[in-house]
């Protein structure tokens, strides 16, 4: 196997992210603290956490979790969810049992770097980049163009992470039955699906629409809980779930109990959850569409379809790593420049930056952001 290279986003959170004051560059959306998460529980569900037996659980994961994420996904039952110690699991065990040496995968671009890099690791891999002239979206044709006949796989991520893109539905449908008429697996990054701005409307899990869909989901993004280290692939072909849940033995072997009862308690809650989390989402967009107009010879912005991310352009002339990095030095404000998603497969932007608008601070980093440019 291939060694994987360093991962650029991490490390420079590893640098950066607890040093901040303001991180204006997160993915997630606001968390909470544990009290909080409980209160949201029956008496029934509270009580079995504090109950909890500390040993070993189903590797799979406990069978009241997978039964909750089922309910995610219309007509799919528990026994289409395999559970992961966080979405990162899930992608590495996901490529790991789908790819083999001699296949080919196709992968869109910029991505969050282990959905390029870990199947770069076994196979070859076609990057399709996003066009940010049509709104970041996807061209079906290229995708078709870069189909071989050794093609095993089309990886996505939509709402998108770092542009916040959900793709048009007519293109998603194209899509699925490109994959369909191939015989390719289609990996469906979605833990932004439930996220977004009041009135969002997402795209259908591809395991719904897809007897080859895999859909990732994660406890860590739309609600706001990446503590818990829960994530899940939920996918019809149960002989595949159990080929990764047999590697899944190598590496965490089971989730953690407490987690899982807490992700539990919050899916069971997630209409309280979500709801109080786009309330967030609604607010900090208004404030950063404010700051955006202010500063149009700065910065280029269009506001994201979904998610809690958005991909704004830097029109500074020092360019965007400079003024990241004066940024958070001085002033101590976060963002994520766009060197943390070059690709390897495909030109990427270079004058970008992710901005997180999923947290109640939002609107004091932006104020932070503002004198700053002021200076």
């Amino acid at each position: 196997m291939t060694t994987l290279p360093d991962f650029r986003l991490e490390t420079y959170f590893s640098r950066w992210e607890f040093a901040a004051r303001y991180n204006l560059a997160a993915s997630d959306a606001q968390s909470m603290g544990l009290g909080e998460l409980l209160a949201l529980a029956s008496d029934e569900d509270r009580l079995a956490f504090k109950h909890l037996h500390l040993g070993y659980t189903q590797t799979y994961g406990a069978p009241a979790l997978r039964d909750a994420i089922a309910g995610l996904y219309p007509g799919r039952g528990s026994e289409d969810v395999l559970c992961f110690a966080g979405a990162e699991e899930g992608i590495y065990i996901a490529m790991r049992v789908l790819l083999e040496p001699g296949d080919h995968a196709i992968v869109v671009t910029p991505n969050y770097q282990s959905a390029e890099t870990v199947p770069l690791a076994i196979c070859e891999v076609t990057g399709v980049a996003l066009d940010p002239a049509d709104n970041w979206s996807l061209d079906i044709d290229r995708v078709a163009a870069a189909i071989r006949p050794n093609t095993r796989l089309v990886s996505i991520n939509f709402p998108h992470n770092p542009t916040g893109k959900i793709l048009e539905r007519d293109r998603f449908d194209a899509l699925v039955a490109l994959c369909r008429r191939h015989g390719l697996w289609l990996f469906s990054d979605e833990v932004y699906r439930p996220l977004g701005p009041t009135g969002t409307v997402h795209l259908p899990a591809a395991v719904e629409v897809y007897e080859k869909g895999l859909s990732l989901g994660v406890m860590s993004k739309a609600y706001g809980l990446p503590g818990l280290r829960i994530g899940w692939i939920a996918c019809r072909d149960h002989a595949l779930l159990e080929r990764m849940e047999r590697y899944k033995h190598y590496l965490s072997i089971c989730n953690s109990g407490p987690s899982e009862q807490l992700a539990l308690i919050a899916l069971k809650a997630r209409e309280t959850i979500l709801a109080r989390i786009r309330h967030v989402i609604d607010a900090n967009l208004v404030h950063l569409d404010g700051f955006f107009a202010r500063w149009a010879d700065r910065f280029d912005w269009h506001r994201p379809d979904g998610g809690c991310i958005g991909y704004p352009r830097y029109l500074g002339s020092e360019g965007v790593e400079a003024f990241a990095a004066k940024l958070v030095e001085t002033s101590g404000v976060l963002l994520l420049p766009a060197i943390n998603y070059v690709s390897a497969l495909s030109p990427t932007p270079t004058d970008r930056f992710r901005i997180g608008f999923g947290r109640v601070d939002c609107a004091e980093a932006i104020e932070a952001l503002e004198n700053h440019l002021r200076l």
